[in-house]
């Protein structure tokens, strides 16, 4: 297995070159939105290359979780890039642009290169889920690709309702609760660590302890999502431009995970 766990070096190799691309690309275009777009594409190309390099993968099983790596990345680089490419810069970023001033592109090299170990340590649980024990498919390897649809398929409508939600002219100044959104102040977030629930399924053998490293990336990316780059900075943006109400949705509806929402809430 030491094989196997040296291909995250590789990952990180690759994603240090991809991270700096992307610094020089959202510098020259004023939109750090393109860190996020070569991070996902990036992310989606290695681990998919993970998958199916090195020794002692299942060439079937390498090519369903690479193929599932590529159905991931493809949705949610695809949404961002059309984001960048039609709308004004992230709210996140735009936020720290004014907070860090001139020293803006310096600090944004170093947010560009620390998502580089961030795909290395993704990339373990999706090397692990690749290389799984057992030369016939498994329950683990249908219910892994069916965590991955959901999880795209739940993404993908979140962002479809806040999309319509923010063009009709009627909802200016307004905070989304409708659908998904009434459930989870970001269930954008909470299907996009679910989608990464999918590689210790097919992974984890019990009679096999080292499997068990496959739970690094659920746990990578919830960690990221829920007190890093996600829901902080992202809400800190909402209360600047939605005060009041947004505190009000703060106190009624679940940070990510979807629950009902409160109805005491004056």
């Amino acid at each position: 297995m030491a094989q196997v766990f040296a291909l995250p070096v590789a990952v990180l190799a690759a994603m240090v070159v991809v991270m700096t691309v992307s610094w020089f690309v959202q510098r020259a275009a004023v939109n750090a939105g393109w860190t996020d777009v070569f991070w996902t594409f990036g992310t989606g190309v290695t681990l998919a290359l993970a998958a199916l390099a090195g020794p002692g993968a299942r060439p079937w099983r390498a090519m369903l979780v690479a193929g599932l790596v590529g159905v991931w990345s493809l949705r949610l680089g695809l949404h961002i890039a059309r984001r960048v490419f039609s709308d004004v810069e992230d709210a996140r970023y735009a936020e720290s642009r004014r907070e860090w001033g001139a020293a803006f592109q310096r600090n944004m090299l170093g947010l560009s290169l620390i998502q580089a170990p961030a795909t290395a340590l993704l990339s373990i649980s999706v090397v692990l889920a690749a290389r799984a024990p057992g030369a016939s498919l498994t329950p683990g390897d249908v219910a892994g690709a069916a965590v991955l649809a959901l999880a795209v398929a739940g993404e993908a409508v979140a962002d479809s309702q806040l999309k319509r939600f923010r063009a009709d002219p009627g909802h200016r100044g307004q905070v989304c609760d409708i659908g998904l959104w009434a459930w989870s102040r970001h269930p954008n977030y909470a299907f996009e660590a679910l989608a990464w629930c999918a590689w210790p399924v097919i992974a984890l053998r019990a009679s096999e302890p080292w499997t068990w490293a496959a739970l690094t990336a659920p746990v990578v990316m919830f960690a990221l999502l829920r007190f890093v780059s996600g829901v902080p900075p992202l809400e800190a943006a909402m209360l600047r431009s939605r005060g009041e109400a947004y505190r009000l949705y703060q106190a009624r509806v679940s940070p990510m995970f979807p629950r009902p929402p409160r109805k005491d809430i004056r």
